[in-house]
């Protein structure tokens, strides 16, 4: 091998580590700010805290049928990190429960039809370290607002 290859080599390995560390940073500061966040938050009027860590706020109940995890249903959503920023929303969107990250399969069986509420996902109820392509970095909390239109 020459001398400019193995250089070559050499500082794509290198960036390549600094990279995996820039990550491994990353994602453990959003950890931290996500466990902070949802601390302040539990403290919060209405706020409820599941056993999972899963953190919801019912906004307007509703009165139909609550999905199983084995049910498709239909909602209205929008999705926003803990600093506010959008990254996702929908409306009238249909799809298996079993199908979507943890944080939504049990926070959609605390609603019934015609339900808003707001969860409040941590991120090992959500993508956890891997994230979710550009939008949604490793270790993210994540906020959903949330209406049941129909279970199927």
């Amino acid at each position: 091998m020459s001398l400019f290859r193995t250089i070559q080599w050499t500082a794509l390995i290198s960036l390549l580590a600094m990279s995996l560390s820039a990550s491994a940073d990353a994602a453990e500061e959003n950890k931290q700010k996500g466990l902070a966040f949802l601390a302040e938050n539990a403290k919060k009027e209405g706020v409820k805290t599941t056993a999972s860590g899963l953190q919801y706020l019912v906004l307007k109940e509703g009165t139909g049928r609550t999905p199983a995890a084995q049910d498709s249903v239909t909602v209205n959503y929008r999705g926003t990190l803990i600093s506010g920023k959008e990254f996702d929303s929908s409306e009238g969107i249909t799809f298996p429960l079993n199908r979507v990250i943890p944080g939504w399969t049990e926070g959609l069986q605390l609603m019934k039809e015609g339900a808003e509420h707001r969860l409040f996902v941590p991120s090992e109820l959500a993508y956890g370290e891997r994230g979710a392509g550009g939008a949604i970095g490793p270790n993210e909390t994540l906020i959903f607002d949330v209406e049941l239109l129909e279970v199927k």
